[in-house]
């Protein structure tokens, strides 16, 4: 049997797939599975032992992409789509494929254009966004165990290649190696001030002995450029300087990821790493990383979580989290896994 998934169009959603991807694989141990995703998904699920291949999407939301999509997936003569996104694209184009069987929430006004639809559930506000991936693979089922939360490989020879990069940089074998995620890619008001970070930065430099590295693709780099600017320790940008898979290596390598609710923290989460993730005006029961080793710190106010990309007051959701909070968070942290 030869399945292909369309996958999802974030790194954090793409994150909360894997879940679901490892239950297919239990439905369906002996099939062909296939992974058409977004080129940057390669980077993420490049050691993935729950699919055998991935398919780049090259191009979007044109009519030239659609029908390159359809005939690229036609010509491999899949068994089953099963769509992720919600989006009337990715229905069409498997559609298109002549895919016999088209699994997918009947969102859009999609559904004439799939053979299987479910209704989008009821509790879809009120549950982790893995578990909405997950209903629509169970639904090939009847028995619904499944992995509770989402793990990714890092090869040994990707995680030698980031040692190597680390040390590159400037980290300093010895010491405690601390990433930093200070960006937020579609918002804002997800970002914990830069002024906060900086403290932050150099407490944790300072105090317990660690190098610290910033992390994030180049449409962040101005913002951590401007937390290390208020750094009164020196540390180490790798902002817009990896790919993909190379920070998804170097995150596996980390003891410690901080970081606003961004993509990035969902993957250290994935690959094992301790991660402190900073909510503000977001979901965390919704849209929070899933770990054994996940901390999330809030300030509870009145207008949180109110999911605006910018706020249009004080940002008090953040600005009342301190440094020295967070700071101590990171402490025991690593104190434990020290332990």
């Amino acid at each position: 049997m030869k399945i292909v998934v369309r996958g999802a169009n974030w790194i954090g959603d793409a994150v909360m797939t894997i879940s679901a991807l490892r239950r297919l694989r239990g439905i369906y141990p002996d099939a062909s599975i296939s992974l058409h995703t977004r080129p940057w998904a390669e980077g993420v699920f490049r050691d993935a032992d729950f699919i055998d291949a991935i398919i780049p999407i090259e191009g979007r939301g044109s009519v030239r992409s659609v029908i390159d999509q359809s005939r690229l997936l036609r010509e491999q003569n899949f068994d089953l789509a099963i769509l992720f996104p919600n989006s009337f694209e990715s229905a069409l184009v498997a559609r298109l494929a002549r895919i016999p069987t088209r699994l997918g929430y009947a969102t859009e006004q999609r559904g004439f254009l799939l053979t299987d639809k479910l209704a989008v559930p009821s509790w879809k506000n009120e549950r982790h966004e893995s578990k909405y991936y997950l209903n629509l693979i169970n639904s090939l089922s009847r028995d619904s165990d499944s992995p509770e939360e989402p793990t990714l490989q890092v090869s040994n020879e990707r995680r030698s290649e980031a040692r190597d990069d680390l040390a590159t940089s400037g980290v300093q074998e010895g010491r405690k190696v601390i990433g930093i995620g200070a960006g937020s890619t579609n918002s804002l008001a997800k970002r914990w001030p830069a002024a906060s970070f900086a403290r932050l930065a150099d407490l944790l430099s300072s105090v317990e002995d660690a190098d610290i590295v910033f992390l994030g693709n180049e449409n962040e780099a101005d913002v951590s450029r401007s937390v290390i600017e208020a750094s009164q320790e020196a540390h180490i940008d790798l902002t817009g300087k990896t790919d993909l898979g190379s920070a998804t290596a170097i995150l596996s390598e980390l003891d410690l990821f901080i970081s606003n609710d961004m993509g990035l923290a969902h993957i250290a989460a994935a690959v094992g790493t301790p991660t402190i993730v900073i909510f503000g005006p977001t979901y965390e029961n919704t849209t929070r990383p899933l770990g054994p080793r996940v901390e999330i710190i809030r300030e509870p106010v009145d207008c949180s979580p109110c999911m605006l990309r910018e706020c249009p007051i004080d940002h008090r959701c953040m600005t009342r989290i301190t440094p020295e909070r967070v700071f101590e968070s990171a402490s025991k942290m690593l104190e434990t896994q020290a332990e």
